[in-house]
């Protein structure tokens, strides 16, 4: 994996065809699909994988089943995050072994870590980890941030090679980008799509974006137009990512709308199964209408 790792990196959903049995067939249709769009890795246990709806038995076959077919055409992120250290570090030895990149963690959940806590935690996560780690900055999920005065102390330990910002702070992740200035090869990458072209405009690597499950090419050819500073394409192209935002991401009044978008996208167009892990549902008829006249709108 080449540092600073750039491009789209798709988090991906985990089918599943019940809340026991993961979908093996759709997701090679997935990641085939996905890498097909020209994607520069994957990124497994996410929040857009439900990972902490999974047992830990289902975490370790998504992440077999994941690098096994991406069969080491882009590389492969691992989420590791989780309330134990041990069982942290147990998976990121899992993930090595099978062939993996990088991890992925976000803050344990429960207590709020303040900074220095955070710190001594991942400079000792670090410490015992068997393959590079990002740092996935998660507020609305995990209650506390990464002040960026913390990301550029943690950016000195070795092991320690980026972070994926999700908070959809525009001015925060400036602030990263400044203060990490001077550090190379660090990885910035964002979530919120709405945003990705924005970020590599002014300094970002690039975005791990939920669409990109849907519409891998259009993400690859919005980060590219970034890239080259090309502002009629990269407005022709926003407005589909704010299409997809608007139509797929906003049908029904739950927290869980998006991942409900894509996963009934992904089902309508026959890669792999909708199926959401309790306490979530897919979505129903009238919903898979909804989105069904919305692919057709968006009509990539």
């Amino acid at each position: 994996m080449n540092q600073p790792l750039k491009g789209i990196v798709p988090p991906l959903v985990t089918p599943m065809l019940n809340s026991t049995t993961i979908d093996v067939e759709g997701l090679e249709r997935l990641i085939n699909h996905i890498i097909g769009g020209g994607v520069h890795g994957l990124f497994v246990l996410g929040t857009t994988g439900e990972a902490q709806s999974l047992s830990y038995a289902m975490r370790r076959q998504m992440i077999e089943l994941t690098c096994k077919f991406a069969n080491g055409r882009v590389p492969v992120l691992v989420g590791i995050t989780d309330t134990s250290m041990e069982e942290s570090v147990t998976l990121a030895k899992f993930a090595a072994q099978n062939g993996a990149s990088a991890v992925v963690s976000a803050h344990p959940y429960y207590y709020a870590a303040a900074q220095p806590e955070q710190i001594y935690f991942y400079q000792r996560l670090a410490d015992q980890l068997p393959l590079p780690l990002f740092l996935y900055n998660m507020p609305s999920h995990t209650k506390v941030i990464f002040e960026p005065a913390t990301v550029r102390k943690l950016a000195e330990h070795k092991n320690i090679i980026g972070l994926k910002d999700s908070s959809a702070n525009g001015t925060y992740f400036q602030k990263l980008c400044y203060e990490l200035r001077d550090v190379k090869d660090f990885t910035l990458l964002v979530g919120p799509e709405e945003m990705m072209a924005e970020t590599v405009l002014l300094g970002g690597h690039g975005g791990v974006n939920g669409g990109a499950n849907i519409f891998p090419k259009l993400y690859v050819d919005l980060y590219n137009a970034a890239v080259a500073r090309d502002f009629e394409k990269i407005n022709l192209l926003h407005e589909k990512v704010m299409q997809i935002s608007k139509l797929i991401y906003g049908v029904g009044k739950y927290g869980s709308s998006y991942l409900k978008g894509v996963k009934c996208a992904l089902s309508l167009k026959g890669i792999c199964s909708g199926y959401l892990i309790e306490p979530y549902e897919e979505f129903k008829a009238p919903e898979r209408e909804i989105i069904k006249k919305a692919l057709e709108t968006i009509g990539l």
